[in-house]
């Protein structure tokens, strides 16, 4: 099987420069004083570092601190915010946990043979940028009888699988002791009820702190506006996941919230077609996941630094 596996490395890039973590009080309070003209010159710098936002967006409060009308209200203008550059009609939502919830990834190693259907979905599903190929998921190409990430090849090319390897996909492992949320200074991302981890695009600042803390190369920066076809934009739309993210900021697989959270299965486990994938719900005795986590010999990857993945994975 021909190998669509598309996943490309973070560009090399200079330093991005460190923006204070009080910045949305400080240039609020700057907004009351000067007055909007005086103001918008002054900030000048700092809106182009990101990428001229829209003053709605720059001034937007925290997610978690937004209430029903506030949220209503932001995500009536990103949708005419993306009619307007993408030429599509989208629907935002404001997908929340379920109760009694908490999502649970696992991936028989024995099944997966590095097609890399799952990062193709992944590509599209979550409206990624079309000219880097970016995706959440990567699929590592290792050696038979090893473990050492840094030894696996995402790039690999040719008709899959190939002897004397084995394929591992990685992507976020929504860790319950998730470093990048501890490391991030101004709270754009935490860990939700069902497990997920999370983040308030509008609200990150691109320091990317939380990509140097990730130790599974799971997040991604947005180095540009993304470019998708007006055609090939994903309508169906989250406002914690796959939505339209803008330029200079992180972002990260959400395990498809936007689907799961709504009953239905991750983007990457529907495409996968060897049957690698299972997902569901830790918390019910009925579900497969739980079926598969007591009944089979399973792993997490760098169990040592003590970050407890919901990611896991095991061999036939």
């Amino acid at each position: 099987m021909a190998n669509s596996n598309s996943a490309q490395n973070t560009p090399a890039s200079p330093e991005l420069p460190v923006v204070n973590p009080t910045r949305r009080k400080a240039v609020k309070a700057g907004f009351a004083t000067l007055g909007l003209a005086a103001f918008a010159a002054a900030i000048s710098p700092l809106r182009s570092a990101a990428k001229q936002t829209s003053a709605q967006a720059f001034f937007q409060n925290h997610y978690r601190e937004l209430s029903a009308e506030d949220k209503r209200k932001v995500i009536a203008r990103l949708e005419a915010e993306t009619k307007e550059k993408y030429g599509a009609e989208v629907h935002i939502a404001d997908d929340r946990p379920i109760p009694g919830t908490k999502f649970v990834y696992a991936i028989n190693l024995s099944v997966c043979n590095g097609n890399g259907n799952c990062v193709k979905a992944c590509h599209e599903e979550n409206n990624h940028d079309r000219a880097t190929h970016q995706s959440y998921i990567r699929v590592l190409e290792m050696d038979k009888g090893s473990m050492e990430l840094g030894n696996g090849d995402s790039e690999y090319q040719g008709v899959v699988p190939k002897d004397g390897k084995f394929y591992l996909p990685v992507q976020c492992q929504q860790c319950d002791e998730p470093p990048c949320v501890d490391v991030c200074p101004v709270k754009a991302t935490w860990k939700e009820e069902d497990g997920i981890v999370v983040i308030d695009y509008n609200w990150c600042i691109g320091c990317r702190y939380c990509e140097a803390a990730c130790p599974y190369h799971a997040r991604r920066f947005n180095w540009k506006q993304p470019e998708i076809p007006a055609e090939e934009v994903n309508p169906d739309q989250s406002y914690l996941s796959n939505r339209i993210r803008p330029a200079g900021v992180v972002e990260k697989c959400t395990y498809c919230l936007h689907r799961t959270r709504r009953g239905k299965l991750p983007a990457c486990l529907e495409a996968c077609p060897t049957g690698a994938r299972v997902f569901g719900n830790i918390l019910d005795p009925e579900s497969n996941i739980r079926w598969i986590l007591e009944n089979k010999r399973v792993y997490v990857l760098k169990e040592e630094l003590g970050t407890k993945p919901a990611f896991f994975y095991y061999f036939d």
